[in-house]
C-alpha cells in the first residue's frame, strides 16, 4: 500500500499519544516505518496509546512542541524523512479557557515544527493537519473549499486559520515552491471534518460522551443536537494522510498545498442522529438534549467539499457513516468486555486491514503497492 513509500522509512509523529496521532502510528507502524513519537502525555484516560500498548512499539519521546530546543534536538536525531504533525489543542470549549495556550501550542508549535524541518537535511515531506474549522464559516449550505478564506469565530479556529496561513508562508519561501533549494521539501496542509473511532475519551467530543454514558448506564447528554458536521471515521482522513505523503515523495511541486478529506455528503447529518445511531449499535441506550442559551459559540453548520482530493488524488471515503459508528461501537465492546486487561493494538490492526480491504474493492489508488 501507498507505493510501499514508508517501509524502513523514518516518520517522526507529533501528538502520537492522541487519538489520531495514535492510530496513524499503528498503521504506519505495519506498513513496516521507524516511528519516533514526540507529545506531550496522552490527553485523557483511558486512552487509545495505553490501550495499545504504542510505547512498546515505537520510539517514544516525551516533549512539547512549544520547546523549539527540544524538538529540534528530536529532529537532529532521528533525522526523519516524513513528517506527520498532528500535536495541538484540539477544544473548541477549551479554548475559550486557555485562548493563549491555544494559539502558543496551534500557531507557535506548528511554527516550530516548520522551522526544524527545514534545517532538517533529511526531510522530504511534511504533513501538516489542521481541521475543517480553519475555514471563515459562514454556514453555507454547501462544502468549503480550500481555497476559501480562512478565519475563526473562537480561538480554536482562529488559530487553526493561523496555522495554515503560516503553513504557506513556509511553503512558498522554503519548501518545494522554493526553486532555490537543490532537494525540494513537498509539504501539504491537511483539513479533515469531525473524527470518531475507538480508542478516543477526549473530552467534550461527541463519540467518547457517547461511550462514557452508555458504558456506565446513563444518558447520552448533547450539548448542540442540531448542529451539522462532517462525520468520518478515524481511518479515512488517515489514508489521505499517508498518500498525500505517498505522493508528495514522488512529485513535491504537483501534490504541495492544501487539501480537503471530508466525508461523502450524506454524512453531514445533525449531531442528535449520530447519537441515535450509535445508540442503535451500542444495544441500548437514550439522550437528552442539554443545549443552553449562553453557552459559548459553536459553528451550527460545517461543510467540506473534497473535489480537489477526488479528482487530483483519486482520493475517496471508504464507509458508510453507520459502517463507521459500527466499527466504533465493536471496538469499544471489545474493550469493555475484557475489562481494560487485553492489548488493543491486534483490534486496531484487523479494523485497520478490514478499512484497506473495503478500499481495495473499490479499486482507490493507495491500496496497489
Amino acid at each position: 500500500m501507498f507505493s510501499n513509500s514508508y517501509k524502513n522509512a523514518n516518520v517522526l509523529v507529533t501528538g502520537h499519544t492522541g487519538f489520531k496521532g495514535s492510530w496513524l502510528s499503528i498503521w504506519l507502524k505495519e506498513l513496516g516505518a521507524n516511528v519516533i513519537g514526540y507529545s506531550l502525555d496522552p490527553p485523557s484516560v483511558p486512552n487509545n496509546f495505553e490501550a495499545s500498548k504504542i510505547h512498546n512499539k515505537v520510539i517514544h519521546n516525551h516533549g512539547d512542541i512549544r520547546d523549539f530546543e527540544n524538538l529540534q534536538a528530536i529532529f537532529e536525531k532521528s533525522q526523519p524523512e516524513y513528517v506527520f504533525h498532528l500535536a495541538a489543542q484540539s477544544l473548541v470549549r477549551l479554548s475559550y479557557d486557555e485562548p493563549k495556550a491555544t494559539f502558543d501550542t496551534n500557531v507557535g508549535g506548528t511554527i516550530n515544527v516548520l522551522d526544524a524541518a527545514r534545517s532538517t537535511p533529511s526531510v522530504k515531506v511534511i504533513i501538516n493537519i489542521t481541521s475543517d474549522k480553519c475555514y471563515e464559516n459562514k454556514e453555507w449550505i454547501w462544502g468549503y473549499r480550500e481555497n476559501d478564506p480562512l478565519g475563526g469565530f473562537d480561538p480554536y479556529s482562529g488559530s487553526k486559520g493561523c496555522a495554515e496561513l503560516a503553513f504557506n508562508a513556509y511553503l512558498r519561501s522554503f519548501f518545494s515552491q522554493n526553486t532555490s533549494k537543490k532537494t525540494m521539501i513537498g509539504a501539504a496542509s491537511v483539513r479533515a471534518g469531525n473524527v470518531f473511532g475507538g480508542g478516543d475519551w477526549g473530552k467534550d467530543r461527541l463519540l467518547p460522551d457517547c461511550v462514557r454514558a452508555l458504558s456506565s448506564g446513563h444518558f447520552v447528554g448533547i450539548r448542540n443536537p442540531n448542529s451539522i458536521r462532517p462525520w468520518q471515521h478515524v481511518l479515512e482522513p488517515l489514508s489521505g494522510y499517508l498518500w498525500i505523503g505517498a505522493l508528495l515523495s514522488q512529485a513535491p511541486d504537483r501534490y504541495s498545498g492544501a487539501w480537503n478529506l471530508g466525508p461523502e455528503d450524506d454524512s453531514h447529518i445533525m449531531t442528535v442522529k449520530v447519537v441515535e445511531r450509535f445508540i442503535h449499535y451500542w444495544g441500548e441506550g437514550s439522550w437528552q438534549d442539554l443545549s443552553v442559551q449562553d453557552a459559548p459559540h459553536e459553528a451550527r453548520l460545517l461543510m467540506l467539499n473534497c473535489d480537489k482530493a477526488h479528482a487530483e488524488l483519486r482520493w475517496r471515503s471508504v464507509l458508510s457513516l453507520d459502517e463507521g459508528l459500527k466499527m466504533t461501537s465493536d471496538w469499544y465492546k471489545e474493550y469493555y468486555k475484557t475489562g481494560s486487561r487485553e492489548d488493543m493494538y491486534p483490534i486496531c490492526v484487523a479494523q485497520i486491514w478490514k478499512y484497506s480491504d473495503r478500499a481495495a474493492l473499490k479499486a482507490l489508488p493507495w491500496t496497489v503497492s
